[in-house]
């Protein structure tokens, strides 16, 4: 791996094109994870890319490649969620006030890779759960429980402390455990 890095650094072209084939599910997959909109994880796994190609010089190698990715894929994803919630706000301001007659439109169903037709219903409840938690335990959540990562990576990824992720994950548990409860108890 370390020849990898040396060669990134150097700007060799065949290396980043070795580690985008991959990366780029790895990627793909925690993106639409967080962000739940295929086309929205599609452009922010090219902005991770990018940045990532952009940034290989001041890479330390203190963490591994996938690591320093999946951090890369976590924020990127956030700040994408940050700025729709914006949007979606503005859109709604204005429409109530009439400056705009279009409805804010609801996010669409979507179709993570790793789901089988036959939990398509489950899954579906699950990600519309997943997708009202607080950004920091939907990371967690969508980190350990989808891309299989342990707890310890996950703090590295998103530069927590162990126990924080630890309390994360309990609370998103905890707030799914509740959000889903109401729906199997109709």
């Amino acid at each position: 791996m370390a020849g990898l890095i040396d060669n990134l650094k150097q700007g060799d072209a065949s290396a980043f094109s070795n580690m985008v084939n991959t990366c780029k599910d790895m990627v793909y997959n925690t993106a639409i994870g967080i962000l739940q909109q295929a086309e929205d994880a599609e452009d922010v796994t090219q902005e991770v890319f990018i940045q990532a190609y952009e940034s290989m010089s001041s890479f330390k190698g203190e963490s591994s490649v996938s690591t320093w990715l999946y951090r890369i894929t976590v924020t990127k994803s956030l700040d994408h969620l940050r700025r729709k919630t914006r949007k979606k706000r503005w859109a709604k301001i204005t429409s109530l006030f009439g400056l705009q007659d279009a409805p804010v439109p609801e996010p669409a169903d979507f179709e993570h890779p790793g789901v089988t037709l036959a939990n398509k219903e489950r899954s579906t409840l699950l990600f519309r759960a997943v997708a009202r938690l607080p950004e920091n335990q939907k990371a967690v959540f969508v980190l350990h429980k989808l891309e299989g990562l342990p707890a310890k990576e996950i703090a590295a990824v998103m530069d927590i402390s162990l126990a924080s992720v630890e309390g994360l994950m309990h609370r998103a548990k905890a707030n799914l455990r509740e959000q889903l409860e109401k729906y199997y108890k109709s």
